[in-house]
């Protein structure tokens, strides 16, 4: 059995959404593609084909990863998660104690990961570190740059 994949109701929604248009959408038009290109005769030197077949090929995968993904999600709400300890949807408070300088990490999934804006996968190295853990608590953490040491200071 596949693992489930956390994600919130909207990465769900966006999902289900690309992968609606994909089916929808994409996948008849670029059958339609294959089709006139296939009609214009020799396809050993027809770009045209080749092209329609490739790009075909890029949307059925991205439809299955989708429609995998679809099927293991368990879609958490963050606004339902208890806020005592770290877990999937909490935003993070950290106090870098290397640095001296406050970071601030909404934990969520995947698909949702931006770590330019604070968010990230709850499969990253400081999500598995905080996860579990209350305000107050010391947690240090292997990074690709090192290791680094937080405390906790508030979970909401």
């Amino acid at each position: 059995m596949a693992e489930k994949v956390l994600m919130t109701p909207e990465s769900f929604d966006k999902l289900r959404e690309e992968l609606n248009r994909l089916q929808k959408v994409e996948r008849p038009k670029i059958i339609k593609e294959i089709e006139e290109a296939r009609a214009k005769g020799d396809l050993s030197e027809n770009a045209e084909y080749h092209a329609a077949r490739e790009k075909h090929a890029i949307i059925e995968n991205r439809i299955s990863e989708l429609s995998k993904k679809i099927n293991n999600a368990q879609v958490v709400d963050p606004k339902s998660v208890s806020k005592d300890r770290v877990g999937f949807g909490c935003s993070v408070l950290l106090y870098d104690l290397d640095t001296e300088e406050n970071v601030r990490y909404t934990i969520l999934g995947e698909d949702e990961s931006d770590p330019n804006a604070g968010k990230i996968s709850i499969n990253s190295p400081i999500a598995k570190a905080l996860l579990g853990k209350e305000e107050g608590d010391e947690v240090e953490v292997n990074v690709p740059a090192g290791k680094r040491r937080f405390e906790i200071e508030e979970i909401s």
